[in-house]
């Protein structure tokens, strides 16, 4: 059965150019909103029409200061932050719409006017700190996404899933001491920003409530999804959010010049029909997408449309024999010393 799948886009994220050399490209935007015009993807989706951010949602996670720093870019010529986080006239605008956008789609899958959504959004959030502009990211979309559907949609329990292959530290680092966020981060050992280590677990009355998965390159789709099915299902049922936002990365792709991972448009299929069965039966299926990065413009606008299909119900993912075909000795290692960290924090091993 076709579900009612939001996507949040706009000519705005476009605007946003962060320079010669940054691979966050308009291009990348470019390929997924062409791809939406194919065939088997017409009369499928809801458009969510991007909606601008107020400075008091933004205030929810960043420092004024920060705000007004960002803020102080609108109109002026390519600004740098870091040696690698650019804004240019547009940007400041961009990054409002993309957290306003997200929001948007949270409040419209929360109320039931979607069954899920995905922000097909740039410039990208999840190492935006509280008051630190890093990683290509300005504003974070999803850490703000659940701090709004805690304070203003008066939800008790959020589920994060971050699946780029960088360690979403911004997103960590706001939840770390809160048990009603669950951060669940897989992502490639010893890149940047040098975060996310399996000991890395949460603070204070956050403590086991981080779920960090740094793993060795050359992971593929059947590893990914096997992890999934092994790790975050458990501890996500355990949990029962009452939604689950998502980082969505498709750096991981083995066509991708950032890392060394093998997922295919499948493989991305694959984890997020995991991630739907742990929403069909917890949360009515209650998902909510963002896009953070995928710098190979081809495979990433493939990767979104699986991803896509699978959130509409178009495709239905054969989960159990995607992750059968799993490496056992690559699977067995994160999850080895997954439950070596975490068998002190939660009692169901």
């Amino acid at each position: 059965m076709a579900l009612k799948t939001g996507i949040v886009k706009g000519d705005i994220f476009l605007k946003h150019i962060p320079g010669d050399g940054c691979p966050d490209t308009p291009q990348r935007l470019k390929s997924i909103y062409s791809m939406l015009n194919d065939s088997d993807m017409q009369d499928i989706f809801v458009d969510v029409l991007p909606k601008k951010a107020e400075e008091e949602d933004i205030l929810l996670l960043h420092s004024r200061e920060y705000f007004e720093k960002i803020a102080e870019t609108k109109g002026k010529e390519l600004i740098a932050f870091t040696a690698d986080t650019h804004a240019c006239e547009d940007t400041f605008d961009a990054a409002l719409y993309a957290a306003g956008g997200f929001l948007k789609a949270i409040s419209q899958v929360v109320e039931k006017k979607l069954d899920n959504a995905f922000a097909l959004i740039r410039p990208p959030g999840h190492h935006a700190e509280k008051s630190r502009a890093m990683g290509y990211c300005l504003f974070n979309h999803v850490a703000l996404g659940a701090i709004f559907a805690q304070k203003i949609l008066k939800l008790d329990r959020i589920l994060i899933v971050d699946w780029d292959i960088h360690h979403g530290n911004g997103t960590q680092h706001a939840f770390e001491r809160d048990p009603n966020v669950l951060f669940f981060s897989i992502h490639q050992a010893g890149l940047f920003p040098g975060t996310g280590i399996f000991t890395e677990t949460g603070l204070g009355a956050g403590e086991g409530y981080t779920i960090n998965l740094p793993i060795p390159k050359g992971y593929g789709d059947a590893e990914y999804t096997s992890i999934f099915e092994c790790v975050l299902a458990p501890v996500a049922e355990r949990f029962a959010p009452e939604l689950i936002l998502v980082s969505a990365g498709f750096d991981t792709h083995k066509d991708d010049p950032m890392g060394g991972m093998l997922m295919t448009a499948p493989g991305f299929a694959g984890i997020t029909a995991s991630i739907k069965k742990i929403a069909d039966k917890i949360c009515g299926g209650k998902i909510v997408m963002s896009l953070e990065g995928g710098y190979n413009s081809d495979a990433l606008s493939g990767a979104v449309k699986a991803v896509l299909k699978e959130m509409a119900g178009i495709t239905c993912c054969d989960v159990s024999a995607m992750a059968e075909k799993a490496n056992k000795k690559k699977v067995d290692y994160v999850v080895r010393r997954y439950i070596e960290v975490h068998k002190y924090l939660w009692d169901f091993f």
